[in-house]
């Protein structure tokens, strides 16, 4: 069973129907008890955020997620703000993030003919092994839509490493602590292996 967390941003939808086509069971949660009983955890995201942070508190999510992903060491992925999230913080706001991976998450740079926000497909190249990245072919793309990228301490917190201009972290990875960037439920194939390999864990 993955559990969904539902703090008031994100496409927990779409990902329910592509954890449904592989298999996968789901539970969208939003309460504290819910977020307690979960083995394993997806954190999505669509905004900003200061705002994604400021709904987690609001909802008394934040001490339960502390407790299972930094208590218990449940897996939790987070996925587009889900991942910058977990960040120590980002240029988008000024509250502090989560700081469960070292990195920090900065707005693309402006440079003739770079389009921001960052949409559309786009290759990603491996740094590391990875449970995540177990069986995807060798050129491997994903679906990106972000204005903000992010960019861990330490190099072997990254997993996945894209290039819009400048080259960010695409999939960050620390313990039970996992990132990405993309959304693999809109990325076909790619995200269909990515989120498979999550369920397996």
């Amino acid at each position: 069973m993955i559990t969904i967390v539902d703090y008031g941003l994100g496409n927990q939808g779409s990902i329910c129907n592509m954890m449904k086509k592989i298999g996968a069971t789901t539970k969208v949660a939003s309460t504290r008890e819910e977020i307690l009983n979960a083995e394993k955890l997806i954190l999505p995201g669509v905004g900003s955020f200061d705002t994604g942070m400021n709904y987690i508190k609001e909802k008394n999510l934040l001490d339960p997620l502390q407790e299972k992903v930094l208590g218990e060491k449940t897996p939790i992925l987070g996925i587009c703000l889900g991942m910058q999230l977990l960040t120590q913080f980002s240029e988008e706001g000024n509250l502090p993030g989560l700081g469960w991976i070292a990195a920090k998450t900065s707005r693309f740079p402006t440079k003739p003919g770079l389009k921001v926000p960052h949409m559309g497909w786009n290759l990603v190249t491996p740094t590391q092994e990875s449970i995540l990245t177990n069986n995807l072919p060798e050129e491997t793309r994903f679906y990106f839509v972000h204005s903000y990228c992010v960019h861990v301490d330490n190099s072997e917190d990254s997993i996945l490493k894209g290039n819009y201009g400048i080259s960010f972290d695409a999939a960050i990875q620390h313990e039970n602590i996992f990132g990405a960037q993309f959304h693999p439920e809109k990325s076909h194939k790619f995200g269909m292996q990515f989120l498979k390999n999550f369920v397996s864990l």
